[in-house]
């Protein structure tokens, strides 16, 4: 009998739904590389609509779409502010070897950063002016990922854009999961990117898609974009088969959101009721929960490796801090299995 397996880890575990399946096979296709794909075409047309964006560009990852997004405004040398525990900062920070970027980190409350802060970064960088490039790009990140899924709102992103209008810097948001922010605020995603010159959205995350992210600007930023991904190796050719599944994506998957906020703060409510497992209530907003086990006498890897006998998945997050993300392939019973577990294998009930 296959062992059950409940992964928790990250919500691009996701598999694509029956629909995105059959929707990839009868995919009407053309050369990508001649813009003469009409599956591609039209989820960036989508896309740009969504994010009431000029245009829009599909590409292979967030990775990319957000590295493209530096090149495109930047020179090597440059300066870009961003809040020190970004994800282009700590999980994408190859973009210092390929793009020649210099970053400057932000201390931020719960991943965000005040527009305060920004502006004085901004200062400073253009008094240093003799020694360096100076701040060409303001980075934010909705949901803001290592400080738990936070949702950031559309005020605090806001003041940033006008302050950084006032020295024509320009803004890009690493929106992988800005859907799940406009869930949980309870807006349009069009209310979060209003005044981000560009933002990058995951279509393989908590919308399922099996591949692909989506870059969405200005025309002129989109036409630099596309070179931009042809020299980073990410252009494509019949990518309308992936295209495809992130029509479906866009069309069908944002709406199930909210059933991954509320899978979410089931398993926090559960875990709160175990004893030695911490939870920040303020961090739980989407569909990430951080949870810390140092009161159980465990460290992070000796605690996800006791519930991987069972076949319930965790990602390490610190020495005690451990996060588990939900999505579409975790069900309501699965978070009770989760939760039953948890809870014996602490009392001993369970080894």
């Amino acid at each position: 009998m296959e062992k059950r397996v409940i992964d928790l880890r990250t919500d691009t575990s996701t598999l694509p739904t029956e629909e995105m399946l059959e929707a990839m096979r009868n995919a009407i296709l053309g050369n990508d590389g001649f813009g003469e794909d009409p599956t591609v075409n039209r989820l960036q047309e989508m896309a740009a609509e969504k994010m009431g964006k000029e245009a829009a560009l599909f590409v292979p990852s967030g990775t990319l779409g957000n590295l493209s997004a530096l090149m495109c405004y930047t020179r090597r040398g440059d300066e870009i502010i961003a809040e020190e525990n970004t994800h282009i900062f700590t999980l994408e920070s190859g973009f210092t070897v390929v793009s020649g970027l210099v970053p400057r980190k932000i201390p931020g409350r719960m991943g965000i950063m005040s527009s305060e802060d920004v502006e004085e970064a901004i200062l400073s960088s253009r008094k240093k002016s003799t020694y360096t490039l100076g701040s060409s790009l303001i980075c934010l990140e909705n949901t803001h990922n290592i400080a738990g899924g936070i949702a950031v709102p559309p005020a605090n992103t806001r003041e940033i854009c006008e302050i950084a209008g006032r020295y024509d810097i320009p803004v890009h948001l690493d929106g992988a999961r800005v859907f799940n922010a406009a869930v949980a605020l309870g807006t349009d995603v069009k209310d979060l990117v209003r005044h981000v010159d560009s933002v990058m959205f995951c279509l393989s995350k908590g919308l399922c898609a099996p591949v692909g992210s989506i870059l969405a600007g200005s025309q002129e930023v989109i036409a630099k974009a596309v070179k931009v991904r042809k020299i980073l190796g990410g252009g494509m050719r019949q990518a309308g088969v992936l295209a495809a599944a992130g029509i479906i994506a866009l069309k069908k998957m944002v709406t199930h959101l909210v059933d991954d906020h509320k899978k979410i703060r089931v398993l926090a409510q559960g875990f709160s009721s175990i004893e030695g497992l911490l939870i920040d209530w303020e961090r739980v907003q989407t569909n990430i929960l951080h949870f810390d086990v140092k009161s159980t006498g465990l460290n992070a890897q000796t605690f996800i490796e006791k519930l991987n006998r069972y076949g319930i998945r965790f990602y390490p997050r610190g020495k005690t801090l451990i996060r588990a993300v939900a999505h579409k392939d975790v069900t309501e019973a699965d978070i009770q299995y989760v939760i039953e577990v948890v809870r014996e294998v602490l009392l001993g009930i369970r080894q």
